[in-house]
């Protein structure tokens, strides 16, 4: 072997059991000896998946600090300590700001990769081998290549198999295949090409034995298992950035030159009018105080963090919160079948008994519906043929249904409850019909025969009857006699059963066949049901599209997002789901499998990603290809998934969200967000919050911004033509930080508008600042400019008191905001549309009132008292000067109208 520590890569599942074996080195009668043994365990290690090492907390805490505008404060807060020493109440206060900003981001920061983790727990269990002649039980992580395990129902497979020995074995590989259903196993060979839910010889590391027991070869253990492959195909996925931190970077690299260059500015102008080094570097570090937004870090967590905490009360768990806004931008939503678009819940839905079909109205476990004909409501007395194939269908059973607090669950196979449930529809109950006509004896399901059969006494106590159920070709083979649509016993159609059953199939419909056979016998045995038996009825089910998700998907359409089906199940089924969700593309439903894929090129792979509506039967790296195909477009990729072999996929997306009622652990942890209810309507919900909290941002933004903008023009100017600063470093940080967040965080509370969902998606290309939002921040901040300057000069004439002055100026800027923020918030938007005649209701929205309440207390004692005047140089104002100062401010109103026709708040997110 070149590898020692992996037998060579070989297609096991088309080998023949004696080439496996000699392959590994396997002794099919006496396995391997405890010599053996260890030096494998040696050569191999152990069959255990390692965790992928974390970043230490302290690192992680100081990665906070590398970000290019903090870099700036940090050097400010340094030089006011050069200058003033360490008891510089400016350097300390400024320093304070950037450790604030660095513990909220490392508190909200949810780097935990325990993905890797996660699949060693689902591969981690007990296993009995054949070692030394005898059989074994030995922990999985002690298993080596070479093993011969013995698997039965209940074991979770420890390793990967070449199966060589098989009876009635069935095993869920959903985690890993996404198919719904189990699987049956046999130790033939299979195609080479077979996709990887098509491998019947094979059993995979992770899945679960349903029923039946069995024994293989291991093939490969640890990372090279199809799950270790996995967990390394995660590893090798970075996390990718979203919509909102990549504009966040390129807007705070570009607003570090701009405060640079006019810091540069401000330092030689200040220096050129022979100022001295203290008041130039007092002008230089306000202007970069002033151009730095402080506060909008923590006002844009605290938008997420609500959007979180509404998220949640719709079903959806955000593990990440920058995934919060990402949902906003999203333009694909690729999602599996089973339990997110539909209820995961078997239901039939069509019935053909005796030449005529039936419609079986209501869906999932619920017995809640009626049996029409030819969309008419029959009467059930006069349809003998049918009561006979629904009363078949529910004694040929080994399910029940049950309720738990008012749910309807069944306990057992679905298919088979499926049939339990049309026989509830009308009027049978499982207790009853077992009281009437009690089980004598049963063959439990046999992949080999494809049936299940079961004998019970008639109604009558007289003789005995035998009911069978299974697939068509099983069922119908064994037929030689059928009811037509008077009850007259005719020869068996097989032709006509067939083609009915296929119509079935081609809808996407499972089928089964049901037929009986009078006996006298109290025994039963395969032989007895060899032949004679009389054709009852087909029974076609399927896993019905869930009601509020068609309508998620109709708005999902409506709002300009694509939504694309990724699943394990066949393509008919999934196509006829598809079309049944009206998920269609120039008006068709475009499907391929994963065969389909893997013949094609990469340029016709990107265009079947754009074209393709559903993904059938499809590997975990085409589920990965496909979510990176379509951001290779510019697509803003949400992805769902439930199974060990969605997670590749799931981290790479855009958003990854997993299933929190049937999800594994894998997938969660690989995921951004977790839907409680495993329903694709809570996605969509989850889109609209993040739409909302999107806008909320933007209006954040376009609130603080002008500020900013007004101080930095402020204090330029003042240099400029060497005036006294009207405003000071620290009097700059108070409005950036305590002042701006009370005032901004309510903007975060702002409800969702009606149009939310009638817009497109939000452009990932689509700047921070746009043309519109850029004239709204100019109009802004030459305002506040005039207001601060103005009041400044026009105090300080009046008064001579330098402080007054400044303290004025704050004041009437902070009365200005006031008027400012009702009018970005849905108050103003309802008190303008009162004005222009509209019926609109005033917007509830207490949490604006609460913010401005907040800031005029903070006002109050940023002025007022003493300890405050002495750390801000402050000056306590009377009566009048503050009525000045609220005077000062009203014109606002006339400035923030006209800002609001270039640029609409409800539009903010979208022009």
């Amino acid at each position: 072997m070149n590898d020692p520590k992996s037998l060579p890569p070989k297609p096991w599942h088309c080998l023949a059991i004696a080439d496996t074996a000699a392959e590994v080195g396997a002794n099919l009668e006496a396995g391997l000896n405890s010599e053996e043994v260890a030096k494998r365990q040696e050569q191999f290690g152990l069959n255990r998946l390692e965790s992928k090492g974390g970043t230490h907390p302290i690192i992680r805490f100081l990665e906070q600090f590398n970000q290019p505008l903090l870099y700036i404060l940090i050097i400010a807060g340094g030089i006011k300590f050069i200058l003033e020493g360490w008891q510089s109440a400016n350097g300390w206060v400024i320093w304070a700001v950037v450790l604030i900003n660095a513990i909220v981001s490392f508190i909200q920061e949810t780097k935990a990769e325990n993905a890797i983790a996660a699949l060693s727990s689902s591969i981690e269990t007990e296993a009995t081998v054949y070692r030394n002649g005898e059989k074994n039980k030995v922990p999985s992580s002690e298993i080596v290549p070479g093993d011969i395990v013995f698997i039965a129902s209940g074991d979770k497979i420890p390793a990967d198999l070449r199966l060589v020995e098989t009876k009635n074995l069935q095993v869920n590989e959903s985690a890993l295949t996404g198919e719904s259903t189990a699987v049956e196993k046999r130790p033939d060979p299979v195609e080479e090409n077979a996709s990887l839910g098509d491998r019947k010889s094979m059993g995979y590391a992770g899945s679960f034995v349903t029923a039946g027991q069995g024994r293989g070869i291991v093939i490969a253990t640890a990372k090279n298992t199809e799950t270790g492959r996995i967990s390394q195909l995660m590893e090798n996925q970075n996390n990718l950035i979203t919509p909102l931190t990549r504009k966040f970077s390129k807007f705070s690299r570009q607003l570090l030159y701009i405060i640079l260059g006019v810091a540069a500015l401000t330092l030689a102008v200040g220096l050129g009018y022979g100022q001295s080094l203290n008041e130039v570097f007092e002008a230089t570090i306000a202007l970069a105080v002033s151009a730095i937004p402080e506060g909008l870090p923590a006002v844009v967590t605290v938008a997420l963090a609500i959007g979180v905490s509404r998220m949640a009360n719709r079903h959806a768990i955000i593990r990440k919160l920058p995934a919060v806004e990402t949902l906003g931008s999203a333009t694909v939503i690729c999602s599996d079948k089973t339990g997110t678009l539909t209820e995961n819940q078997m239901t039939v839905q069509q019935i053909y008994v005796g030449g005529e079909n039936y419609q079986v109205s209501g869906s999932g476990y619920t017995p809640e519906g009626e049996i029409s004909s030819a969309d008419q409501a029959i009467n059930l007395a006069d349809h003998p043929m049918l009561i006979e194939c629904l009363q078949g269908g529910m004694l040929c059973n080994d399910s029940h249904l049950i309720q738990e607090e008012n749910i309807w669950k069944i306990v057992g196979d679905p298919t088979e409850g499926a049939l339990i449930v049309s026989a509830r529809k009308a009027g049978f109950t499982l207790a009853e019909l077992e009281a009437e006509m009690p089980r004598q004896d049963v063959i439990p399901f046999e992949s080999e025969y494809q049936y299940m059969a079961t004998l019970h006494e008639s109604s009558d106590r007289q003789t005995l009857v035998i009911y069978v159920k299974g697939s068509v070709e099983a069922i119908v083979s064994r037929c030689d006699q059928m009811l037509d649509s008077d009850g007259q016993v005719i020869p068996v159609d097989a032709a006509e059963i067939h083609q009915q059953a296929e119509t079935m199939a081609a809808s996407g419909l499972r089928v089964l066949a049901i037929a009986k056979k009078p006996t006298q016998q109290t025994t039963l045995d395969h032989e007895d049901i060899a032949q004679g038996l009389e054709f009852l009825g087909l029974q076609g089910m399927i896993d019905p599209p869930r009601e509020e998700a068609i309508r998620a998907v109709a708005a999902c359409k409506n709002a300009g997002i694509r939504v694309k089906m990724i699943t394990g199940d066949h393509i008919i089924t999934a196509s006829a789901i598809a079309s049944q969700m009206r998920l269609k593309r120039s008006g068709r439903v475009i499907a391929f499998t994963g065969e389909d894929l893997s013949q094609m090129d990469q340029q016709e792979f990107i265009q079947a990603a754009e074209d393709g509506v559903v993904f059938a039967r499809v590997a975990p790296e085409q589920k990965l290809r496909l979510v990176e195909a379509l951001q290779s477009r510019g697509d803003i990729v949400a992805m769902t998934g439930d199974g060990v072999n969605d997670a590749p996929a799931l981290k790479q997306a855009d958003i990854g969200v997993a299933m929190g009622q049937t999800g594994t652990e894998v997938a969660k942890e690989a995921s951004d967000m977790v839907l409680t209810d495993d329903n694709f309507a809570s996605i969509e919900a989850a889109v609209e919050e993040g739409r909302t909290v999107y806008r909320n941002l933007i209006k954040a933004i376009a609130f603080i911004l002008p500020v900013n903008g007004g101080e930095s023009m402020t204090i330029v100017i003042s240099v400029l033509l060497n005036r006294l600063l009207p405003i000071l470093s620290l009097q700059v940080l108070w409005l950036n930080m305590i002042n701006s967040i009370a005032m901004t965080v309510p903007l975060a509370f702002e409800p969702k508008s009606k149009q939310v969902m009638e817009q497109p998606p939000l452009s990932p290309n689509r700047p921070l600042l746009n043309k519109p939002l850029l004239l709204r921040i100019l109009l802004i901040s030459v305002f506040n400019w005039v207001l601060i300057f103005g009041m400044f000069e026009w105090a300080r004439m009046t008064t001579e008191e330098d402080a007054i002055a400044r303290t004025m100026a704050i004041q009437a800027l902070v009365f200005g905001r006031v008027f400012y923020l009702i009018s970005l918030s849905q108050i103003g938007e309802t008190i303008s549309s009162k004005l222009r005649g509209k019926d609109t209701e005033i917007a509830e929205v207490p949490v604006i009132w609460i913010g401005i309440a907040v800031t005029m207390v903070l006002q109050v004692l940023f002025s007022q008292v003493g300890f405050m005047n002495t750390l801000f140089s402050t000056a306590p104002l009377d009566l009048q000067q503050w009525l000045t100062c609220f005077l000062a401010g009203l014109p606002m109103i006339i400035v923030a109208a006209i800002a609001n026709r270039i640029d609409p708040p409800n539009q903010l997110a979208q022009n």
